[in-house]
């Protein structure tokens, strides 16, 4: 009896969760939601679960449960909290999910490359993703090694039918030495063992328009992190900002992207603030 009534209380708490999501949601959505035309949508929505890495600390499963009913699909996640990769996976899979890729941060490619490539194949991902490079390691001679050590990964991950992924934050589209580390990062890197993931609001926020880099490099931006930016330069939830998705969306084909992951790095309530943005992206017509 006490089990059937924890049981309960854990289905109304996901039922309560969803109700307040959604309303949440088709409020502050509302106004655009009547202004879509037929064209293409994301099929398979993501998330960055760095938006959640205080949820994820304290209920793993719970919280990755809660983001499934939400409707994300595709996982990339951001430290697996002492889970082993099969417990992951099968909780992935529980909540009829996938994890195409993860991040993993630059020295650990040094430190255990065989390890992660062996995770990311148990997960079934397919990019291992370098989020950042430390403050001391972005001169022009830094970005021109980590982008040799990311082919030398990619050249390991190859067999296992993995790609390297390189994050940006803004710092990469700032002038330094005469170049920027960006391009020396796509100059640098082998198109055919490293992708970029491409944050759309870092690269705005830095004053760039991403369409250019679709243009120079076609095929190179397999993911994009889906995060938004007010007239301030400040992040916010996706829909409440002023990039045009529509319209960098419609260029997905040309730019490779194939996978699309909601992000805030500073959300006040998490789980509420990827409710909204998955709203606008499930609804966004391009």
């Amino acid at each position: 009896m006490k089990q059937e009534k924890l049981n309960n209380q854990k289905i109304f708490g996901r039922r309560k969760f969803l109700q307040v999501a959604t309303a949440l949601g088709a409020a502050s959505m509302l106004p655009f939601a009547t202004s879509f035309a037929q064209g293409r949508r994301v099929e398979n929505p993501g998330l960055q679960l760095y938006t959640l890495r205080n949820e994820m600390a304290q209920d793993f499963e719970g919280t990755l449960a809660r983001v499934a009913d939400l409707g994300f699909k595709e996982m990339e996640f951001a430290g697996y909290f002492g889970k082993s990769p099969a417990a992951v996976r099968s909780i992935l899979d529980q909540n009829g999910m996938s994890s195409p890729a993860s991040h993993i941060q630059l020295q650990a490619l040094g430190d255990d490359l065989e390890g992660e490539i062996e995770t990311a194949v148990t997960l079934g991902q397919k990019y291992i993703v370098v989020p950042i490079l430390p403050d001391n390691q972005r001169s022009i001679a830094d970005f021109q090694r980590s982008a040799e050590v990311m082919n030398r990964a990619g050249e390991a991950c190859k067999s296992a039918g993995i790609k390297m992924g390189y994050h940006n934050h803004s710092f990469e589209f700032e002038l330094t030495e005469g170049q920027l580390p960006y391009d020396v990062l796509l100059a640098e890197t082998d198109p055919d063992l490293v992708d970029m993931e491409l944050d759309l609001f870092w690269i705005r926020n830095a004053g760039v328009d991403p369409l250019t880099y679709f243009e120079k490099h076609p095929g190179r931006f397999s993911m994009v992190h889906v995060k938004d930016m007010d007239a301030h330069g400040r992040m916010v939830e996706v829909g409440s900002g002023e990039i045009n998705f529509a319209e960098i969306f419609s260029h997905a084909e040309s730019a490779g992207i194939k996978h699309f992951f909601v992000e805030h790095d500073r959300p006040g309530n998490g789980l509420a603030s990827v409710a909204v943005s998955l709203y606008t992206l499930r609804n966004l017509v391009f």
